[in-house]
């Protein structure tokens, strides 16, 4: 498989220091393991790799005192523990170990964000940074890419998405394969196996239901009465979605004026072959309808990567007014405030008049085929 460079490990290896444990986390198979290889050949130290999924790593990491962490890391400057969350007690131990070996910095990764920052986040406060890990971005895949490329290969972005894995296999079946058991991998694995989740088929319906109303509108309460839930068993179990980097949503912009509407979310997938996956359709895009749908899902979690990896602090919203008068993606960053249109078809598209109205400072772009490369860069 070709190795794509990630954004992150510049990032990662700058922030390794003494006394520090740095968090990496993100789904299944975005390359965590490989990143903290790459990571680990490039430190000019003594490194030490552990995998919490291995039985032996968790019964040498068992006994959480200063003796057996000295004994085990005495000459260790870079413990790097992949698979942490599956580590009982994890941030403790964390602590333990910088707190009594002050020259050690710590990697700790996972795949659900949800049990990893859970365990880690009030023992590690002060001591600790993250870095969340997404699918391959366009500005990774652009190093390996021309331009033309890029545009030959857009079709195959919105509907089989950018897992690393799916950019080395040519074959549609394969490629389908794969996603299927990389969501089956994220249900039974992350989900479905959280001591919350007390009926299994009600997230995998949960989640189905999410991909088929991608960027619209919906309510807790609308979806728990499509599933037969209560809005706080809706709320919990989309909460769980997120936490392993299926899922993320777009709340409504309102600065209190009256006719903004704020009370629902819009959801998204952070990849577009999971979502196709969910809703059964491999199709190429000249046979479907929702070419717009796959488009935004695709543009939005492409500046979401991007956001996050230049730390820039950006929130994400969606605008609409009792009116119907509506944008589909407001950026708010400290005073800033951006509003984006996303066009599949290139068309005149004018800012709504109450938006005007009310923000006339905000920044405003409609984002199409012909510049979305510079907007997700």
């Amino acid at each position: 498989m070709k190795y794509y460079p990630r954004i992150l490990q510049k990032k990662m290896e700058d922030a390794i220091k003494p006394g520090k444990v740095l968090l990496l986390y993100g789904s299944r198979r975005v390359g965590k393991t490989e990143l903290l290889k790459q990571i680990e050949k490039n430190f000019r130290g003594t490194v030490q790799m552990m995998n919490g999924e291995d039985y032996d790593t968790v019964r040498l990491l068992e006994e959480r005192s200063v003796a057996n962490y000295r004994r085990l890391f005495s000459s260790t400057e870079l413990l790097i523990l992949d698979e942490a969350h599956q580590v009982p007690d994890i941030g403790r131990k964390l602590k333990l170990m910088v707190d009594e070996k002050p020259d050690l910095c710590v990697i700790a990764s996972g795949s659900s964000a949800f049990q990893l920052l859970n365990q880690t986040m009030e023992p590690l406060a002060g001591r600790c940074r993250h870095f969340p890990m997404f699918p391959l971005s366009q500005g990774e895949l652009s190093v390996h890419e021309t331009l033309l490329e890029t545009t030959r290969n857009l079709e195959d972005r919105l509907i089989f998405g950018s897992y690393p894995e799916i950019t080395s296999i040519e074959d549609i079946h394969e490629r389908r394969r794969y996603l299927t058991d990389l969501t089956h991998s994220f249900l039974f694995k992350d989900v479905l196996s959280h001591e919350g989740v007390r009926n299994s088929s009600k997230v995998t319906d949960l989640l189905r239901l999410v991909a088929f109303q991608t960027g619209k509108e919906v309510s807790n309460e609308e979806l728990g009465r499509q599933l037969g839930l209560s809005r706080n068993t809706v709320e919990k179990y989309l909460a769980m979605l997120s936490s392993v980097y299926l899922i993320f949503k777009l709340t409504g912009f309102s600065r209190n004026l009256r006719k903004e509407i704020s009370r629902n979310n819009k959801w998204y997938f952070y990849d577009n072959g999971v979502k196709n996956v969910l809703t059964g359709n491999f199709q190429p895009l000249a046979l479907r309808t929702d070419y717009g749908e796959l488009w935004e899902n695709y543009l939005l979690s492409e500046r979401i990567k991007k956001s996050s990896y230049n730390e820039d602090g950006c929130r994400f919203f969606f605008w609409r007014t009792y009116d119907q008068q509506e944008i589909d993606v407001i950026e708010s960053g400290g005073e800033l405030l951006k509003a984006f249109e996303i066009k599949w078809k290139a068309k005149k598209t004018r800012m709504p008049a109450a938006w005007l109205e009310a923000y006339p400072d905000a920044g405003w772009q409609v984002i199409t085929r012909e510049n979305y490369l510079e907007w997700i860069r």
